[in-house]
């Protein structure tokens, strides 16, 4: 399998057991690992800073800041509003979702405003799991949409999530991909902040011999790192940007068919990471969601899920969504490798293909129900992936309307025994940059993506199934993409 280090993907197994170590870093040693001036400790640098509230002091000016807005632009403008209006490059035909324009998937202005609208909007993100701080101290860097985020433990045990741009002068405070920190410090000015993003020093902010230093109106408590909304469910951490009073809750957001099966896998148990794996995919974050709720390709590209079984158009299955069709869950049973009326018109299926290690296909039930694969999408950012036992979150990290990277996260539970641990992470051979059934995923992708930017005129024909957005007891539909862009052109204004 692959993980990643910094931007290469690597050859080698998934790491098991307990990922996150103390001072375990992936790169250069970090300047939050030592004290520097900014921490020595000094009453002249160090002096009491408040806590930040659930924004943070200054946080509409630092909002802005993210969306691209010099001081005085849209002084009251909260995120999520800018660039209100249609976009004049994008033509979509009537007001249905049965056909979809390739400009939004090259577009750098609706590229921009998915950034405002969606990741910056009144959403909650995910940035990751609690099992992967589980000491106070311990943090981890990642993105919602393309803007950097700290996801720390504090000393009280809380997680917080901060932007990861120093207030001085904008650098990226933290770069390690995990960390354990007394403080954050900035590499360029080393101004230093504690665990919950407030400034509690600043290097020669009283001059040197009496010269220079920062003006004497200077006070620390206005310049803390902004601090995101945050919550959890059941061990999963989300985020936002928004202001806390404007974000429903996780449930509400969810909607009750969508939280029943989000519980269904985070059902309170303790969790334990196995492992990672990350891979940059040269296409446009929308076509992975697309990929996701589009159950009928299975059938047609995979070659290892037709010929065993694993997820096929002959199986029992369903498509469900909440009523906002932003959020979706694929469901369906495992099947046999056998000739029969539907595998006879699948060229990718081949029964007389064997495993070496059957065990790889040897699922143990763990779930009520007769389910074996559940793929479920929560808008904007996050797959839960269910197939058979192998469990992992992927998060979606935009890079520009041409590129995305896609961040597993592998798990399993606490109270698993050995031989359900070497299950999971048998079966994670399917899955990943390099997996049996994921390789195709991303390979196919990107081929859309050379595709459809070529010809900007063009639209994708989203059919299969007919025109509407609802619930379907079968796999041969694209009803789940339907909802997800009518929901999309809502928030998009287009």
């Amino acid at each position: 399998m692959a993980r990643s280090v910094g931007r290469t993907v690597v050859e080698g197994p998934v790491r098991l057991g307990r990922v996150v170590s103390r001072h375990r870093n992936e790169g250069p040693r970090s300047p939050n690992q030592s004290r520097g001036p900014a921490c020595d400790g000094r009453a002249s640098d160090r002096e009491a800073a408040p806590r930040i509230g659930a924004l943070g002091h200054r946080a509409l000016s630092a909002r802005r800041s993210f969306s691209g807005q010099a001081p005085g632009q849209g002084e009251d403008q909260p995120l999520g509003t800018v660039g209100a209006g249609r976009l004049s490059g994008v033509s979509w035909q009537g007001d249905g979702t049965s056909s979809v324009p390739y400009t939004i998937y090259t577009d750098p202005e609706i590229y921009r405003r998915e950034q405002d609208r969606i990741f910056g909007g009144p959403y909650w993100s995910y940035v990751g799991l609690t099992a992967e701080l589980p000491d106070p101290g311990d943090l981890k860097t990642t993105f919602i949409g393309d803007r950097p985020v700290v996801v720390v433990r504090g000393g009280d045990g809380r997680i917080r999530v901060l932007a990861n741009r120093c207030a001085h002068r904008g650098v990226v405070v933290c770069r390690s991909t995990f960390d354990h920190v007394d403080e954050l410090v900035c590499p360029y000015h080393q101004w230093c902040y504690d665990l919950e993003g407030s400034l509690v020093g600043v290097p020669f902010r009283r001059g040197v011999k009496k010269l220079g230093g920062m003006p004497a109106e200077f006070d620390l408590a206005e310049h803390g790192l902004v601090s995101l909304a945050v919550t959890e469910r059941n061990g999963v951490v989300f985020a936002s940007f928004a202001a806390a009073a404007a974000l429903p809750a996780l449930a509400d957001e969810l909607g009750p068919e969508m939280l029943r099966w989000f519980d269904r896998v985070f059902d309170g148990r303790e969790l334990r990471v196995l492992g990672f794996l990350r891979q940059r995919v040269r296409a446009n974050w929308k076509l992975m969601f697309e990929n996701i709720k589009d159950p009928y390709h299975a059938s047609l590209l995979h070659v290892f899920l037709v010929t065993f079984g694993l997820f096929r158009a002959d199986q029992p299955s369903a498509v469900r969504m909440d009523p906002s069709g932003r959020h979706a869950v694929l469901i369906s049973r495992k099947g046999e490798q056998q000739r029969n009326e539907t595998t006879a018109q699948l060229r990718s299926f081949q029964a007389d293909l064997e495993l070496a290690d059957p065990r790889l296909l040897q699922p143990v039930r763990e779930y009520p129900g007769e389910e074996t694969v559940v793929m479920q999408t929560l808008w904007p950012n996050l797959i839960v992936q269910q197939q058979s036992n192998t469990l992992a979150t992927r998060q979606l990290v935009t890079r520009g309307p041409s590129e995305f990277d896609l961040h597993w996260t592998f798990f399993g539970y606490e109270d698993d025994d050995e031989e359900m641990t070497l299950r999971r992470l048998r079966q994670a051979s399917l899955m990943g940059p390099s997996g049996l059934v994921s390789i195709d995923d991303s390979e196919v992708i990107r081929l859309a993506q050379l595709g459809l930017g070529s010809y900007p005129e063009g639209a994708a024909v989203v059919e299969m199934g007919g025109h509407d957005t609802t619930d379907t007891e079968h796999m041969v539909t694209e009803t789940a993409i339907r909802a997800f862009y009518a929901h999309y052109r809502k928030v998009m204004d287009l």
